[in-house]
């Protein structure tokens, strides 16, 4: 992990700012040791770890998050799994959805229920840490990149009504329905960056038209250049290139795209 600091006075979009959010999502796969000694080397002097496990009617085993405090910024970086992992629940569309954040539309069930889990902390540790009007971010990779969107709705459609400033997802997949997705969009103009990389599998997951993306999309095409919309002609070149069968298998374009480290390394080449 690198120990690269992150600026704490960071405001808008940068890709610069967009890499640090993508090393916090990343480091939500770690140890809490790690996380520990790489908040220290970020500037940050306060850490508060976040576990629960919970039994939803999906293959998975807990919720895994972390929040970050500093003097000018607090993060809070939600961990994904692995896309085998995946499988089942996000291409399950039969599941009854969850009332979204607010009474705004729905959400996928097993969204909701692994936010569920560890919202409770998450939300009275940013209260907590914002002491000095620090700015708030989320991020998440994968399923985090979910918890991480459906984070910053809750905080902003239910009390105390703050606004984050940003949030980051990487691979996020489908999470809620058009409803929530066009109140989102409106409340986070300008606030949520939505990264997809390539023949990334996890964000054409779940199926439409049940379930929708916010927008806000940077899509990284072949190169690993940073588009803000994904080019129709390019788009469908990308996802035609080293497709398989099951794109859902380990050795797939879909799942090699989808790996946290493809987008590191295309934010790392594209700084400003």
């Amino acid at each position: 992990m690198t120990s690269t600091a992150i600026d704490q006075k960071a405001t808008g979009y940068t890709v610069r700012h967009a890499l640090a959010m993508a090393r916090a999502a990343a480091l939500a796969y770690e140890d809490e040791a790690t996380i520990d000694a790489t908040a220290r080397t970020w500037d940050f002097d306060r850490v508060r770890h976040h576990r629960t496990a919970f039994r939803p009617p999906f293959p998975l085993e807990d919720t895994q998050a972390y929040t970050l405090g500093g003097h000018s910024m607090i993060i809070t970086g939600f961990r994904g799994t692995e896309p085998a992992e995946l499988r089942d629940w996000l291409s399950d569309a039969t599941t009854p959805p969850w009332p979204g954040p607010g009474g705004k539309g729905y959400v996928h069930h097993g969204f909701a229920e692994a936010l569920q889990a560890v919202w409770p902390q998450v939300g009275a540790t940013v209260d907590e840490f914002r002491d000095n009007g620090q700015t708030v971010w989320f991020t998440g990779h994968s399923l985090g990149g979910a918890l991480a969107m459906l984070a910053g709705a809750r905080l902003h459609f239910e009390e105390p009504r703050l606004t984050a400033n940003g949030v980051y997802t990487f691979g996020q997949p489908r999470t809620c329905d058009r409803q929530l997705s066009k109140e989102f969009n409106t409340a986070f103009s300008d606030r949520m960056y939505r990264f997809v990389n390539n023949n990334d599998i996890v964000p054409q997951l779940p199926p439409e038209p049940t379930f929708h993306h916010v927008s806000a999309l940077r899509y990284i095409d072949a190169k690993g250049a940073i588009h803000h919309t994904m080019p129709l002609l390019s788009g469908m070149l990308d996802h035609a290139r080293g497709l398989t069968a099951d794109a859902l298998a380990p050795t797939s374009d879909g799942v090699r795209d989808h790996l946290m480290d493809a987008y590191l390394h295309a934010l790392e080449h594209n700084q400003d």
